[in-house]
């Protein structure tokens, strides 16, 4: 309830920047609906930082990325490229 009561919250006023952290992985499958609804018409007139791990989620939003891994952060125009960075990074931490 305390992510709901947060995005809500959010979203109540226009802010030229959202930063988001999983917000999206959390709740039914109906909460996870209005957020996506929610930032699709966010993403119209706001730019968005989303944090998350789940690539399902960073591909349905985002166009860019960034990794933080070992202290550096690597900007990436593409995030295929981005996505493609972070899983060979995960496989190296195996």
């Amino acid at each position: 309830m305390r992510a709901r009561l947060a995005f809500a919250t959010c979203l109540a006023l226009d802010f030229e920047l959202y930063l988001v952290d999983e917000v999206t992985e959390v709740g039914d499958q109906r909460f996870r609906q209005k957020c996506a609804e929610a930032f699709r018409d966010r993403m119209q007139r706001s730019d968005i930082i989303l944090v998350t791990h789940n690539i399902h989620t960073l591909r349905q939003y985002c166009d860019r990325g960034a990794i933080l891994a070992n202290g550096e952060l690597t900007l990436f125009d593409d995030i295929g490229t981005a996505l493609g960075r972070y899983q060979r990074i995960v496989q190296e931490t195996l």
